[in-house]
């Protein structure tokens, strides 16, 4: 039998099937939108000179950062796109604007010198990042590998809020100030590339059960944040700025390997990794 489309005229032919557009997802990429938003805030503040203002900005942006992953999985709604974008605005917001701001704060005080930390975060964020966007699947989900960079960045703008809060605003020309800004922004941009891990808290979800006395304790952390949040968070992201060490030390005592890096699924120590 004679096909019917062989015997008709090139005109008459049924125009070929044009590939389905895919669509982006609304509501996790609009709560990464919300996080840049946050992010961009932040240096128009610290450009007027309201560096509280810019830190709360920062922190603001990490709260919608820990949130957009988390609302792709349970909408079953993640993308490639959506990890693309969140990983640039990742960069934008703990990534550039804590060293701009930093610099704009404290840092300009000291001359070129400077621009030494302020760059060493910034391109120490970058690494950071990449290098999670290419081991992501290898490492040990309990661990971040380096300190991430949402919590270096609180690390950063903690200390400004804390020194804003008690009076001092613009502090380039306060020399002390300028060499402690100068310090821990080194810190925090160094850590970030280190091989340290980093508590992940990812195995405490909606999903697992924990003790009673663990949302007694959370609630009362809320309450004491409460009173002074400038200082208690900036207390808190120090502890935790520190506390890989600690970890990294205390496996090393232990004679435990100390990388969260699995390259294999046969050597016994990197048992547990490859999740």
């Amino acid at each position: 039998m004679t096909d019917e489309f062989e015997d008709a005229a090139p005109d008459e032919m049924p125009p070929p099937l044009r590939p389905r557009r895919k669509g982006i997802y609304v509501l996790p990429n609009a709560v990464t939108l919300a996080a840049l938003f946050a992010g961009f805030y932040s240096i128009v503040m610290a450009m007027n000179g309201r560096f509280s203002d810019a830190a709360i900005g920062i922190f603001v942006a990490a709260v919608l950062d820990s949130l957009d992953g988390r609302i792709a999985r349970m909408t079953h709604s993640q993308s490639a796109f959506g990890e693309q974008m969140d990983s640039l605005c990742d960069m934008v917001n703990f990534g550039a604007a804590p060293a701009l701001i930093v610099y704009e704060w404290a840092l300009k005080g000291l001359g070129k010198l400077g621009w030494i930390p302020a760059f060493v975060y910034i391109a120490g964020a970058a690494l950071r990042l990449a290098r999670f966007n290419t081991n992501i699947g290898i490492v040990d989900k309990r661990f971040f590998q380096g300190l991430p960079s949402p919590a270096a960045a609180a690390l950063v703008m903690g200390l400004i809020w804390v020194m804003d809060d008690v009076g001092f605003k613009s502090v380039w020309n306060i020399e002390w100030l300028s060499w402690l800004a100068f310090a821990l922004t080194l810190y925090a941009g160094l850590t970030m590339v280190t091989n340290v891990p980093f508590y992940s808290f990812k195995v405490v979800g909606a999903k697992r059960t924990v003790p009673f006395v663990v949302i007694v304790a959370i609630a009362l952390a809320i309450a004491l944040i409460s009173q002074n949040p400038s200082l208690s968070l900036f207390v808190l992201f120090c502890l935790y700025g520190v506390s890989g060490y600690g970890v990294y030390a205390w496996r090393k005592f232990k004679g435990q390997p100390v990388s969260v890096i699995a390259v294999s699924t046969d050597e016994p120590d990197e048992r547990g990794l490859h999740r």
